[in-house]
Parts: structure tokens; C-alpha cells; sequence
């Protein structure tokens, strides 16, 4: 690892960092191009990226992927003092004045003892800075939906609206489980109502996703690692049918699951 800078060298890097997008913004025919809504798609592809290594424990891909990220947030802040709304001072003033309001353990009188109770506080002074009539106002719309439940479990749980123990939480999804069960265990004459079928997976989804928080488990998280494991069996899967010198897709299920079991023990 490379030695760390001081406070001197880092302010340094980041003059360095505003001087470079000042030149980018006056000189690139790309940067002078863009706008806030054109980086929009780019922003949310960098933060997946960073995603990526941070689940691969990549530290120097890390670093790279917060470069970008970090650029990105330049960038905006450029393009608000073109506009005149806002620079990268009023945006770190704006952060530095809501972290010392959210904390006010550390900056004023109140009593926080613990990390749920940061938190209740933490919800409480977003709800009122916000004026949001409800709690859920600060989910955004836009989030995928398995974050969102999350989110919103969160939120609610900052309010102090969430279970006492987790069996209470285990019970609720077997409760969900079988409702969901009892949609599809009928007879073959008799089709199913895809609709309400729809609506009892979900939740029961929203269950398992409440239990996963319950225990400290991040459900989004478990389930990426579930899809690069997966991916990783699979790949290999098709890489020793090729060996083999066969199709995959003329493979029989049977043929196919002694590859995997190869990749499962590897």
C-alpha cells in the first residue's frame, strides 16, 4: 500500500482535481458537451461499478471506482456554477451543516448511547428538515425494489415500528410462505389467479428481506454473491462441455449437473 498524505497534500490533490475540470469544461469538446441529465446514466453505472469492487474486496479497484465517482461529483458542481445555483463549496458547506445537524450527540446536548438510537434521531431530524408528512417520503421512487424494501423497513424501524424478536419475524415468513403455497396448490383443472399469486410472493419476498435485516444480513448484498456464484458454476459449466467437445445445449440436464457438481467443489 502506498503511504498515506496528510491534510495539506489532500487538499493540494483536490485544487488539483477542480484546476483539471476547470480546463476539461473550457477545452474538451466531450466535457463542454455535457449536462446534469447526461451524466445522470453515467453517475448510477460508476456507483454499480463501485458496487462491483467493493463486493470483490478489490481495494485498488476501489480507489479507481471512487476517482470516478468523485469526478462525476466535480463535474456536477461545475456545471451548477455555470448555472449559478451552486459550487462544489456550497455543496461540501451544505453536507458539513446537515451532518453536524444530524448528529446532535456529538454537537449539541442530545443523548445517543447506541447505534439504533442514532439512527431514530438521525430519521427524526430528516423527517422534520424535510417536511415530509410521512416517514417513507424519503424513499426514492426510482430505487430497485429489493433496496426500496429495505429502505423502507429501515425507515420504519427508525420510528420504532419493527418486531421485538426475530422469531416473530421467522413466523411471519412461514405465515407469508404458505398463503404464497396455497395460490399455486390446486388442482390441475383449476388455473391460477397469476395476479394475487403475484401479490402473495411479494410478500413474501418482503418478509425474507425484513428477517435478512432482522439478523444484520444485507439482502441485496447476499443475493449479488448468490448471482456471481452462480455465474462463476455456470461459466464453468460451459467451458468444460466445450473441453469435452460438446453443445451445452445438447447436453441432457443429468450430463450437465455433473459439471456443476465439479464447480460446486471446486
Amino acid at each position: 500500500m502506498s503511504e498515506l498524505s496528510n491534510r495539506k497534500q489532500q487538499l493540494e490533490a483536490f485544487d488539483r482535481l477542480l484546476t483539471i475540470m476547470d480546463e476539461l469544461r473550457e477545452q474538451c469538446p466531450w466535457d463542454k458537451k455535457q449536462t446534469i441529465e447526461s451524466l445522470r446514466h453515467l453517475t448510477i453505472e460508476e456507483t454499480f461499478e463501485l458496487s462491483d469492487a467493493i463486493l470483490e474486496n478489490d481495494m485498488d479497484e476501489i480507489k479507481k471506482e471512487l476517482g470516478d465517482i468523485l469526478l462525476h461529483i466535480v463535474f456536477y458542481a461545475k456545471i451548477g456554477s455555470e448555472k449559478k445555483s451552486f459550487d462544489i463549496s456550497t455543496v461540501i458547506d451544505s453536507l458539513c451543516e446537515k451532518l453536524i445537524r444530524r448528529h446532535p450527540h456529538i454537537y449539541s446536548d442530545t443523548i445517543a448511547d447506541d447505534e439504533e438510537a442514532v439512527k431514530q434521531n438521525w430519521e427524526k431530524i430528516k423527517l422534520k428538515e424535510k417536511g415530509n408528512t410521512s416517514v417513507l417520503g424519503g424513499v426514492p421512487k426510482s430505487l430497485p425494489a429489493l433496496i426500496k424494501a429495505m429502505r423502507i423497513q429501515e425507515k420504519a424501524r427508525g420510528v420504532g415500528f419493527d418486531w421485538e424478536e426475530k422469531n416473530q419475524v421467522w413466523e411471519k415468513v412461514e405465515e407469508e410462505m404458505q398463503e404464497f403455497k396455497a395460490e399455486f396448490n390446486v388442482s390441475d383443472e383449476q388455473e391460477i389467479d397469476r395476479e394475487k399469486a403475484t401479490g402473495e410472493f411479494g410478500d413474501l419476498l418482503f418478509s425474507l428481506i425484513n428477517y435478512a435485516r432482522f439478523i444484520e444480513i444485507n439482502p441485496e448484498e447476499a443475493l449479488e454473491k448468490t448471482n456471481i456464484k452462480f455465474i462463476k458454476r455456470f461459466q464453468y459449466l460451459e467451458n468444460a462441455a466445450k473441453n469435452s467437445g460438446k453443445k451445452i445445449e445438447d447436453m441432457t440436464l443429468a450430463e450437465m449437473d455433473v459439471y456443476w457438481e465439479e464447480a460446486k467443489r471446486r
